[in-house]
C-alpha cells in the first residue's frame, strides 16, 4: 500500500467495485480496502441476482431514482463488461382481493418512478405466461423491464475493470481508524498499515455505520447519523432440472420486511427461491436454519405448487444492510467523505448508476481529469460449457487444458480455473474459483471436483495443497497428509 492515494474505497462488494470501475476512468490513484479475503464476500455473493424494474420504491427516494437508472443501463453494462444478464421480466402475485389492491398501488408507484413495461394481468393471463403458476393467483403485476444477472460475476467484472485501469485492491484490510491530518484523511487498517487520501468512499455494506464511527471527529462534521440493521435472508437453490419451471421472476406482494419469497430462474439455468427476512444481532451471521428453509419452501410452493423440493442442491444465506432511515445514504457527507451506505435491495440493480454518480461527484470535487487511455471494456473467461463443438475443438488446440474437465456438473475445465487465478483480482481460494468459473456450483456441490481444484490452486499459487483454503483465513481444506 502506498503512502498516499487520491481516493480510498472501503468495501469491495458490487457497489465498491462499481465505484472503483467508474472512478478509474479519471486520472487519480484509487485504493480499495476490503476486510474479507476477496471481492463479493458479503451481500454481493448471497444475492438473488434480480434486476428490479423500480416499481417498489417510494417515489422521490434515492432507491427509486437509482433503481430506474440502473435497470435502464444493465443490459448495455453487461455487454460492455461481459457479465451475464437476461431480460426475463417479473410478476408480483396477488392471492386475494386485498393483495390485488396492493398491485394497483405498485402500478401507480411505478408509473411515477418512470418504470416502463408495467401491466396488471388477471390470474388467467398470468398463468398463460407462466403455466406452473398457482391456481390461487387472482392477479399479477407484470414488469417487462425487469431481469436477472449473476451478482458475483457482475462484481468481478467491475473489480477487474477497475484493476485493469490502475486501481489497487488490498484484502483482509479493515479500516479500523480514520482521522483528519491536514488536508488529507489518514486511514489506518487493523494490521497497522496506513495511507493518506483526499477522499474516503464508505461502501462497507452491513459495516458502513462502523466505518463512520471509526472516523475520529465525526461529531465535528456533518456526518449522517444512521444505524445498519443486519437482515438475514435464506435461499434454496435447485438443480437445473427445475430451471425451466418458470421463466419470469415471481414475487409475493411486498411487506415492510421486503418483497417476500421469490421464485426465479438464474442466468445459469437453475431455479432459486427465497429470501427470508430476519433482523439479527450479528452482522456476519450467515447460518441457514431449519425454520428458515421451511419458510422458503412454503413460500415458493405457494407461487409454484409443482416445485419439486427434492431437487434442491444447496441452501445459503446472505445478510443485507437495512438502514434506519429506510433509504440509501448516498453522496458527499462533507469534504473528503462520501457514503454509499444502507444499499439494500434493489442495490444490485442500482450499482451501475450509483458507481457512476459517485465517481463523477468525486472527480468533480477533486478536479480529476478523464483518462485518455481508459480501458472501457472487459472480457470474461470464456466458458467451455457455452462453446459449440467447433469452438471447443479450437480451444483445446489452442490450450490443451481446455480438454481436461475438472467440474463435471458444470463442465468447467482446467483452463478456466487457471484463468480465474491468473486474472486481475484472481481467485485465491476455492470459493473464489467457484464464483468466477462455477466449478463446484453444480449438482454435487464440489463433491467430485474439489480435490482437483485444490491441486490446481496450490500449483498456481506455489503453495502446498494443505495451505489452500475454502474462503481465506483459517478455512483450510486439509490438515495434512495421511502418508508422507
Amino acid at each position: 500500500m502506498k503512502e498516499k492515494y487520491d481516493v480510498a474505497i472501503i468495501g469491495a462488494g458490487v457497489i465498491g467495485c462499481a465505484v472503483a470501475s467508474f472512478l478509474s476512468a479519471f486520472e487519480g490513484d484509487v485504493v480499495v480496502l476490503e476486510s474479507a479475503h476477496d471481492i463479493a464476500c458479503g451481500a454481493s455473493k448471497a444475492n438473488s441476482g434480480i434486476v428490479h424494474g423500480g416499481f417498489d420504491a417510494l417515489p422521490g427516494t434515492l432507491k427509486a431514482k437509482f433503481n430506474v437508472l440502473g435497470c435502464a443501463v444493465m443490459e448495455s453494462e453487461s455487454k460492455r463488461l461481459d457479465f451475464p444478464y437476461r431480460n426475463n421480466g417479473s410478476m408480483v402475485l396477488a392471492f386475494d382481493e386485498s393483495e390485488k389492491e396492493i398491485l394497483n398501488v405498485l402500478f401507480e408507484r411505478g408509473i411515477k418512478n418512470g418504470v416502463t413495461g408495467l401491466k396488471i394481468l388477471s390470474g388467467e393471463e398470468a398463468r398463460k405466461r407462466e403455466p406452473n403458476l398457482s391456481e390461487k393467483v387472482v392477479a399479477a403485476l407484470l414488469c417487462a423491464s425487469a431481469g436477472i444477472t449473476s451478482p458475483y460475476e457482475m462484481t468481478a467484472a467491475y473489480g477487474e475493470n477497475a484493476c485493469e485501469n490502475g486501481a489497487e485492491f488490498f484484502f483482509e484490510k479493515r479500516a479500523a481508524k480514520i482521522r483528519q491530518e491536514g488536508e488529507r484523511l489518514a486511514v489506518f487498517t487493523q494490521t497497522g498499515e496506513s495511507t493518506r487520501v483526499r477522499a474516503v468512499v464508505n461502501c462497507a455494506g452491513v459495516h458502513a455505520d462502523e466505518v463512520c464511527a471509526a472516523y475520529e471527529g465525526a461529531h465535528e462534521k456533518e456526518m449522517p447519523v444512521f444505524k445498519i440493521t443486519p437482515r438475514r435472508g435464506e435461499y434454496i437453490l435447485f438443480d437445473k432440472t427445475e430451471g425451466g419451471r418458470v421463466n419470469s421472476t415471481l414475487f409475493h406482494t411486498p411487506t415492510r420486511l421486503g418483497k417476500g419469497i421469490l421464485v426465479t430462474p438464474t442466468v445459469h439455468g437453475n431455479l432459486l427461491a427465497g429470501p427470508t427476512a430476519d433482523d439479527i444481532g450479528e452482522k456476519d451471521d450467515v447460518r441457514t436454519t431449519a425454520e428458515g428453509g421451511a419458510r422458503v419452501s412454503e413460500g415458493a410452493k405457494k407461487s409454484v405448487p409443482s416445485l419439486d423440493m427434492r431437487t434442491a442442491i444447496t441452501r445459503f444465506a446472505g445478510v443485507r444492510a437495512h438502514p434506519s432511515g429506510d433509504d440509501f445514504i448516498l453522496g458527499k457527507a462533507f469534504d473528503g467523505w462520501y457514503n454509499a451506505a444502507g444499499i439494500e435491495s434493489p442495490g444490485l440493480t442500482c450499482a451501475p448508476a450509483i458507481g457512476k454518480f459517485l465517481a463523477q461527484e468525486i472527480a468533480g470535487d477533486l478536479s480529476l481529469k478523464e483518462k485518455s487511455n481508459y480501458i472501457g471494456e472487459r472480457k470474461a473467461i470464456r466458458a467451455f460449457a457455452a462453446m459449440s463443438s467447433e469452438e471447443r475443438a479450437e480451444a483445446i488446440k489452442r490450450d490443451p487444458a481446455y480438454g481436461r474437465i475438472v467440474c463435471r456438473c458444470e463442465q468447467v475445465t482446467e483452463a478456466e480455473i487457471v484463468a480465474s487465478i491468473r486474472r486481475p483480482l484472481g481467485a485465491r481460494d476455492l470459493d473464489g474459483i467457484k464464483r468466477r468459473t462455477r466449478a463446484g456450483m453444480g449438482r454435487c456441490q464440489s463433491g467430485f471436483c474439489m480435490p482437483r481444484t485444490a491441486e490446481i490452486l496450490a500449483r498456481e499459487l506455489g503453495k502446498d495443497i494443505n495451505q489452500t483454503t475454502k474462503f481465506g483465513g483459517g478455512s483450510l481444506m486439509t490438515e495434512g497428509y495421511i502418508d508422507e
